[in-house]
């Protein structure tokens, strides 16, 4: 083993700098969970209080219902959030995948994927901005540009316009009599969120799945329209199929990070929403930084938590990898 790793010493050299990194970075970082187990009476110096956090996490005591109420709306939200968010996206990205793949203009179909695929690009700061303008529910009177005065209608009434785009149209055509609350409202937010997502992500997720399709031998098609399959039952009996496998695969990945749901919620939900709203990492933010005493024990309890729980995921989808694809992922 020496005398081999002689051999090839310059490719340990080379591998030195990615382990000193991960080293620092990924390993040394795990021994603050020695801080799950402690509770910052002064402020400043932890002491060792047990299990304290764990059992006020779930409720156990007196003391610790409320935190176990709010933990638990952001666990069940966490779940809720990311597993619809999986099953759209992927949804989505299968529909749009067939769609593309039936394109017959080449140059049309570059064009259409070059449009879906951009959103990944942009960081979510940028879209929860662009989408808080365009969901606007802020109204302001249409002032006249020649005379300066507000525009009044049959009734002497002011005219109210939005400054949101979609509310602008909602009103304009009737649809609506006031501006709609989508970001806002509890029985909105979690819609938007849903359409806000699939609009950012599904044109990415659509890689796989067209480079499964372009895989596909030309002549099973040519044999199926020949013994009469139409363009329905050849989707049916050769595309689905053929995809999925790739489907079942990516999925299977996906779900393994259920759990590490944070910067799309973090910049687009409100104190309004936060029933429905709130996942484990922005509590976790908010019981760290949103209160006057940080409780940096309980908080990196609740991480300790999510990280088993992330764990056990990722188990369960290598099981489940093994029983699909024939090898697992880790």
């Amino acid at each position: 083993i020496w005398r081999r790793m002689y051999i090839y010493r310059w490719f340990y050299v080379m591998l030195l700098p990615v382990l000193v990194f991960l080293v620092i970075f990924n390993y040394l970082p795990m021994l603050g969970l020695r801080y799950a187990f402690t509770e910052y009476k002064s402020g400043l110096q932890p002491y060792y209080s047990g299990i304290a956090n764990f059992v006020n996490m779930f409720g156990l005591t007196e003391l610790g219902k409320l935190k176990s109420q709010q933990f638990m709306t952001a666990f069940t939200n966490t779940l809720y959030l990311s597993i619809i968010k999986l099953i759209l996206n992927t949804f989505m990205a299968v529909l749009i995948s067939l769609l593309l793949n039936e394109m017959k203009n080449i140059h049309f179909k570059k064009t259409v994927q070059t449009i879906i695929y951009l959103p990944h690009f942009m960081s979510w700061v940028v879209v929860a901005s662009l989408f808080k303008m365009i969901l606007s529910e802020s109204q302001v009177t249409v002032m006249d540009p020649v005379t300066g005065q507000a525009v009044v209608d049959a009734a002497g009434n002011a005219v109210i316009s939005s400054t949101g785009v979609v509310n602008a149209l909602l009103l304009k055509f009737g649809l609506v009599s006031k501006p709609v609350s989508f970001l806002t409202s509890l029985s909105n937010w979690r819609p938007v969120y849903f359409i806000i997502n699939i609009w950012k992500d599904t044109g990415w997720g659509t890689i796989l799945f067209l480079a499964t399709l372009s895989g596909i031998s030309p002549d099973l098609y040519e044999a199926a329209q020949i013994d009469g399959a139409n363009r329905m039952n050849r989707m049916r009996y050769i595309t689905l199929p053929a995809l999925a496998n790739t489907i079942i695969t990516v999925f299977i990945l996906n779900l393994a990070k259920v759990m590490n749901l944070f910067e799309s919620v973090f910049v687009l939900y409100n104190d309004t929403v936060r029933p429905k709203a709130d996942v484990l990492q922005t509590y976790t933010y908010r019981q760290t930084f949103g209160s006057g005493t940080p409780s940096y024990g309980y908080t990196t309890a609740v991480g300790l938590f999510r990280s088993v729980v992330s764990c056990i995921l990722v188990l369960i989808c290598n099981y489940a990898s093994k029983k699909v694809r024939g090898r697992g992922i880790v």
